[in-house]
């Protein structure tokens, strides 16, 4: 896994013509690594990863947080949706179209498959209040706090509208120095993984 890192760290001179190909070669180069990290260690970074974030003042004060209900390669979201959701408004988004829709939480029982795989709410009511906090997955971060997603620019359109606090989490190979950006890709407030904080 090292040598993959060392690859995916210095691979990248900012400098090509082509940004589509750059960040279709780290979303590659990171699906790899996803492929090699073990379930447990997953969930021992996520532990590591939101008892940072429980510590927070923006946590700490937050009365509506919108997270994401992870899938099998992302960090692991489940018991932290769970826990919160009975002191705090947990939102989750859904894909329509080319948007997020968000909706609350309420309980796992009341979860659906969408159009996409994802699991989401089986809820009609959209969610419209206002969001004190977003943590964001992505596929790649860097130390200047720039996103690269999967691509479809869902995140982007959304937090491009949205003034909340962006947070973006994920596993310790997804922090890199840097990472392709454009002037569309919107910038996190902080990054947090296991062993790093970017603020």
């Amino acid at each position: 896994m090292k040598k993959i890192i060392s690859k995916i760290l210095f691979g990248f001179s900012g400098r090509s013509k082509n940004i589509y190909v750059e960040k279709t070669s780290v979303r590659k180069k990171i699906g790899e690594l996803k492929k090699q990290i073990l379930v447990v260690q997953k969930q021992q970074e996520a532990n590591v990863v939101f008892d940072k974030i429980e510590t927070l003042p923006e946590f700490k004060i937050a009365k509506n947080i919108l997270l994401y209900w992870s899938t099998p390669n992302e960090l692991p979201t489940h018991e932290i949706v769970e826990k919160w959701s009975a002191q705090k408004q947990i939102i989750l988004p859904t894909v329509v179209g080319d948007n997020l829709i968000l909706k609350s939480y309420s309980s796992t029982e009341k979860m659906k498959k969408g159009s996409l795989g994802i699991w989401e709410p089986d809820s009609s009511e959209n969610y419209t209040e206002d969001i004190d906090l977003v943590l964001v997955p992505g596929i790649a971060f860097d130390i200047q706090k720039n996103r690269l997603g999967r691509g479809k620019g869902f995140y982007d359109r959304f937090l491009k509208s949205n003034h909340s606090i962006k947070i973006g989490v994920g596993f310790d190979f997804q922090l890199l120095p840097k990472i392709p950006s454009e002037k569309s890709d919107i910038r996190m407030d902080k990054i947090i993984t296991a062993s790093h904080i970017i603020e």
